[in-house]
């Protein structure tokens, strides 16, 4: 049996099993003991449980260790000799001569020719060095380092005795990588890669230019000019920050149920490398909203929607997501903040099983998974309510002209098990318009909507009759235009054992008349 895991503490963890016989045998008996201990009603691990406490390093100097600092400083003295001796990148090789010239082309006249020079040379006393030899470069080198002189920052080296450019611009998403420039940013991209190995320089050192080198050849500079098309948005898309104010990007795992989307992603090799493309201009556009400053925002916060997924069964989804992840955490070291897992299926257990003797402590740490029943509550206490998309329970609706995140504060109410509450919005202005969100953690409540008059001889009028909210129930939004002075009250009754979170949010629309 063979498992291969590819995941540190970047984009989406994913475990291979090979299709030896062996490799399914033993996961099917990782299922009965997931089966028998009834795993899905409890924690995938305590340290799962417990990765709400992870924390960011900081960024700041001050507060880095003694041997952090000399790491750092270790690698930018590193950085600073490769960029100005022109070491970064590879050589590239001379190419060959397509064809060798044949031994029939060597002519005697030619022979003749060769000797004739040979000899003049010789009677006008001279010594001639062969075409091309170190000396006759070297002497080049030192005429254009002559012209230099007195230029500040020149960028003339001499490479065998050749003139070369020196790219003192160099940098990586947008951070210049010559410290000597004092170009911002460049510590805490560092950093990521020290991190990323734990601080041992040479190892952080090869993984820089590594990524150089790669991001050189997959032309990542340019990639966010591509029209690399939208259809595949549906499976991976940004929005919103979180409480840490973390860009958030959905993978949405299920979207491959589409046979449609499928053939368009991985129908072919053309296919699949268009969609690799993709998903790294994904990743360009959200490092796009870091700042890269010490106490700034400096990665990114991953959701993955594991609902109606393929799981292991599609061998295209299975291909293409190790190849990207491997990419994404051999070139995009310490992007990702935290991991969540929602909707997670009764097979990501099994699979957990295998996976977790194989992952660090400070991978481990950055998961958190979420059953189905409990996605919203878990949402939650990392993003604000506003900024969840409903499908999540939250109150973020596509294309909203109502509410912005701005303009409208959140309150929360406690409902105590079996009891009553009401929400009450005064609506005094006769002619205005009302508009309200609300949405009940867990619900399985009993809800409705009336509008009650401050005039004790009108009635009341029903906005929203009772009924009975489902778990899974979407957040509630709806309107009322006032044509007397009164309040519009919301009344949540919980039924439940447990106590209810009821979180809403309201604004006025004045008439124009």
């Amino acid at each position: 049996m063979t498992v291969e895991v590819i995941s540190q503490e970047t984009q989406v963890a994913e475990v291979v099993v090979s299709q030896q016989p062996e490799a399914e045998e033993d996961l099917k008996i990782v299922v009965k003991e997931v089966e028998d201990k009834k795993i899905e009603d409890e924690p995938i691990s305590k340290d799962v449980e417990k990765s709400s406490s992870y924390r960011e390093e900081s960024n700041f100097p001050s507060d880095l260790k003694e041997h952090e600092k000399k790491a750092l400083s270790e690698l930018k003295s590193k950085l600073e000799e490769a960029v100005l001796g022109n070491n970064l990148f590879k050589k590239e090789e001379p190419k060959e001569n397509a064809k060798e010239e044949p031994a029939s082309e060597v002519t005697e006249e030619k022979v003749a020719e060769e000797q004739t020079e040979e000899l003049k040379v010789e009677v006008e006393g001279e010594t001639k060095p062969e075409e091309g030899t170190t000396e006759e470069k070297t002497i080049e080198c030192v005429e254009s380092e002559e012209k230099e002189e007195g230029k500040e920052g020149s960028d003339v080296v001499c490479d065998e005795g050749k003139r070369v450019e020196i790219d003192e611009d160099i940098s990586i998403w947008g951070v210049p990588l010559l410290p000597s420039k004092g170009g911002e940013g460049l510590d805490v991209v560092l950093l990521k890669f020290l991190r990323a190995r734990d601080f041992k320089v040479n190892d952080a050192y090869e993984m820089v230019v590594k990524t150089l080198q790669w991001r050189k050849e997959f032309k990542a500079d340019s990639i966010l000019d591509e029209d690399l098309g939208s259809d595949l948005g549906s499976f991976a898309y940004m929005s919103g920050v979180d409480r840490e104010g973390h860009p958030i990007c959905y993978n949405i795992f299920g979207a491959f149920e589409s046979n449609e989307l499928y053939e368009k992603a991985f129908g072919t090799e053309e296919k699949r490398e268009r969609f690799l493309r993709w998903r790294f201009q994904l990743m360009e556009k959200g490092i796009q909203k870091l700042d890269f400053k010490a106490g700034g925002v400096n990665s990114l916060l991953q959701i993955n929607d594991l609902r109606n997924s393929a799981g292991p069964s599609k061998k295209e989804l299975r291909v293409a997501t190790k190849q990207a992840v491997g990419l994404l955490q051999d070139n995009y070291p310490e992007f990702v903040a935290r991991n969540i897992f929602i909707n997670v299926p009764f097979w990501y257990y099994a699979f957990n099983a295998l996976l977790s003797p194989f992952l660090t402590q400070r991978t481990r740490s950055k998961f958190v998974v979420a059953r189905p029943g409990k996605v919203t509550e878990t949402l939650i206490r990392y993003i604000p309510v506003e900024e969840i998309p409903i499908q999540y329970g939250g109150l973020k609706r596509e294309n909203d002209f109502e509410f912005s995140f701005d303009d409208s504060a959140v309150s929360e109410l406690i409902i105590k098990a079996g009891s009553t509450a009401t929400v009450e919005i005064n609506a005094t202005e006769v002619g205005a318009t009302f508009i309200w969100d609300l949405t009940v953690l867990g619900w399985e409540v009993n809800y409705k909507e009336e509008f009650v008059p401050l005039d004790e001889g009108s009635y009341s009028i029903i906005v929203q009759k009772t009924r009975k909210m489902s778990s899974n129930g979407e957040p509630i939004r709806n309107t009322f235009r006032t044509n007397e002075p009164g309040k519009i009250v919301l009344t949540i009754e919980n039924c439940s054992s447990k106590k209810k979170k009821v979180l809403y949010r309201y604004k006025t629309k004045k008439s124009a008349f």
